[in-house]
């Protein structure tokens, strides 16, 4: 059973999100919160597997919240669910060390394989949010981009990066490569080391900020 705590700081969508995700017999909502405070504290009384966020709430937001959590209860993934996709928004929960960032335009399904895909430490980043900050970043000066050969990136690692940036898993990867999901486990660890990265997100990012994609 995969248990889940909800944090956003409108009710309805509280309870709107309760019920897509009580359909699925493998997830229980165990907490409601209406900040990152109270989804802190919530956690403090029964630690779940994931955290579902939204990223602006009063008082204490989702970037309080996703760091506190991680402080504490580092094992807790915590999933961003949000109506925006600007740069600032998703540069602060990645920074903040959320381990997924989705929007609130996903349909339900996608919604619960999420929540399903970051508890088994996955990675999820939707392809929205890629398309952001690839607008985002096109007036950036060529200059300013890392060139893989600088990097000493290989073609096999630029490609694994590629699908790690469309939101693939290790099989999906594998199956995409022809490579055994055990290789591209350890691939993806030697790049997070390489390019002193923290995780799957921060690679995604990386790929896209730097145009690897």
């Amino acid at each position: 059973m995969i248990r889940v705590v909800i944090a956003d700081d409108i009710q309805i969508l509280r309870q709107g999100l309760r019920a897509i995700l009580s359909q699925d017999p493998q997830i229980q909502v165990i907490g409601m919160a209406s900040n990152g405070k109270e989804a802190f504290e919530c956690c403090k009384k029964e630690p779940p597997d994931v955290v579902l966020m939204d990223m602006r709430m009063p008082q204490y937001d989702g970037s309080w919240g996703i760091g506190a959590i991680k402080r504490e209860f580092p094992q807790v993934k915590i999933l961003v669910l949000t109506t925006f996709d600007d740069r600032e928004t998703v540069d602060a929960a990645v920074n903040s060390g959320a381990d997924g960032y989705i929007l609130k335009e996903m349909e339900d399904e996608k919604v619960i394989q999420s929540v399903k895909m970051v508890c088994g430490g996955m990675q999820v980043f939707g392809g929205s949010v890629f398309e952001g900050i690839r607008r985002q970043m096109a007036p950036y000066k060529a200059k300013e981009e890392k060139d893989p050969g600088v990097l000493g990136l290989t073609a096999r690692e630029l490609d694994i990066m590629r699908c790690v940036a469309r939101g693939m898993d290790n099989r999906e990867i594998g199956a995409e490569l022809f490579l055994a999901e055990g290789t591209v486990r350890n691939n993806i660890s030697r790049l997070l080391d390489k390019l002193k990265l923290k995780d799957r997100t921060q690679l995604a990012v990386f790929t896209v900020k730097n145009h690897l994609e």
